[in-house]
């Protein structure tokens, strides 16, 4: 890559992973690595980065993630350390804990930051870069994106003999494929502009599919079996690693919800906050077999905004979740419990207060059915008067599976049940609701393109 010369390697990549490095050493800037669960996208790219720096002395690479916490634990303490132990065992370097930066003995510097950390990434925006990797980047907004562009500007150089050579700058993305209605999927594979929609230079872009059975050699045995066995909509992503397709007439998009991502640090003052319970078919007995139990922790912000601030769904048993629900409102210091008593009834009730005596509470019953009581919950979503808290995968599957002719997900969406029953409590006054026949189908959107480089 770069014809840059590196060290030999103990550790054989595999052919799948080869391939990647000759692609991040090709001549585009831009690189996406796609594909299923453990495919060896973020060791790769990991490795890579640490080529160019050992390479270019004094150069330095950001490692950037939606929060700072995912890339802490994800690459500084798992992927970055196995890919110096197996591939640069020779190699010296520090780990500065306190601005969490990695340097090299000929000065290279790469940097872990997350784009929640508003002190953090203004330090970051006042440096400029060789590379930058946004590690999961399904989950940052297309503006965050473009402001890391601007900052991939370092020239960097490397020998070649007496030959000095400048490094190719580079910004390198990789993720579990989202939906075709994803930035990710318009930029790289229809090759358009999210924003305008106007069609960009291929040259600048190159990706490709990278999967666990590609990666069998450094998995467990029957990992790639495990995978086999989700409901389709996961396994098509984290197993075949392929991009969604965008559901007809759903009434949330990712779009939307990457629109109304808040990052933890901007939060408002909460007025109230309410636990939301949906234990539908929870029964009365302790089987885990039951399905799960939606519980959803939704603030009301001093701004006038709902907050989703905790998914906290369980499969368990009435003595579990009972005990997930009292310690949300101490640990949030709820005003309010309201669940959905249709199935239960006073059993609900009853688990909730004797977890938790005394515990304010209010049963609320299904009368209308959950496209009619979700539709002016995603209207309030694409005005923006619904937050999202950080990303709440299974929560957000669920909502872009509700669709205006019902629910087209596997399973129960008691995650959404729960959160549109929050969000009626939090805001009374769209119970009563009907549908709007004069809005029609629900609006799409063309991009991720809101928020800022905080995720906002």
């Amino acid at each position: 890559m770069d014809n840059v010369p590196v060290q030999e390697s103990v550790f054989c990549v595999t052919a799948k992973q080869t391939e990647a490095l000759r692609l991040i050493g090709s001549e585009a800037p831009h690189v996406l690595l796609v594909g299923g669960s453990r495919s060896g996208k973020t060791f790769i790219a990991m490795r890579a980065i640490v080529i160019r720096a050992m390479a270019a002395d004094g150069s330095r690479h950001a490692v950037l993630r939606l929060r700072f916490n995912h890339v802490k634990s994800a690459v500084v303490q798992d992927t970055f350390p196995k890919v110096m132990k197996l591939c640069f065992p020779s190699v010296a370097y520090t780990l500065n804990k306190t601005d969490w930066i990695a340097e090299f003995q000929n000065g290279s510097q790469i940097w872990f930051a997350g784009l929640d950390d508003k002190e953090r990434t203004e330090k970051i925006l006042g440096q400029e870069y060789a590379t930058i990797f946004l590690n999961e980047c399904s989950q940052i907004p297309y503006n965050s994106r473009n402001i890391a562009v601007t900052r991939l500007a370092q020239k960097a150089t490397y020998l070649v003999g007496e030959e000095r050579r400048q490094l190719r700058r580079k910004m390198i993305y990789d993720c579990n494929p989202p939906s075709q209605a994803h930035w990710i999927y318009k930029l790289f594979v229809k090759g358009i502009d999210p924003d305008t929609q106007v069609a960009v230079d291929r040259q600048q872009l190159a990706y490709m599919t990278m999967n666990p059975t590609d990666n069998t050699a450094n998995l467990p045995e029957d990992y790639v079996e495990t995978l086999s066995r989700l409901p389709a909509r996961m396994r098509i992503r984290f197993l075949e690693g392929k991009f969604a397709d965008v559901t007809e007439n759903a009434l949330w998009s990712i779009d939307m919800i990457e629109r109304n991502r808040s990052g933890d640090t901007e939060l408002p003052d909460m007025q109230r906050i309410i636990i939301s319970v949906d234990p539908s078919g929870a029964g009365d007995t302790e089987n885990t077999s039951n399905d799960a139990i939606g519980i959803i922790v939704v603030g009301l912000g001093t701004d006038g905004r709902a907050y989703i601030l905790e998914d906290l769904t369980v499969k368990a048993g009435p003595s579990v979740w009972g005990t997930v629900v009292a310690n949300a409102f101490d640990r949030h210091g709820a005003d309010l419990v309201v669940a959905e008593t249709n199935f239960g009834g006073e059993m609900v009730k009853f688990v909730i207060r004797a977890a938790k005596p005394g515990i304010p509470f209010k049963k609320v019953v299904a009368s209308r059915g959950k496209v009619v009581r979700a539709e002016p919950v995603s209207y309030l979503t694409e005005e923006g008067k619904i937050r999202f808290v950080g990303v709440f995968a299974e929560l957000e599957d669920e909502l872009c599976a509700m669709t205006t002719a019902g629910y087209v997900g596997s399973g129960s969406p008691n995650r959404a049940d729960a959160l549109v029953w929050g969000i009626i409590e939090i805001f009374p006054g769209i119970a009563k609701a009907s549908r709007r026949e004069s809005r029609g189908p629900v609006r799409r959107h063309d991009s991720g393109g809101g928020g800022s480089w905080m995720g906002v």
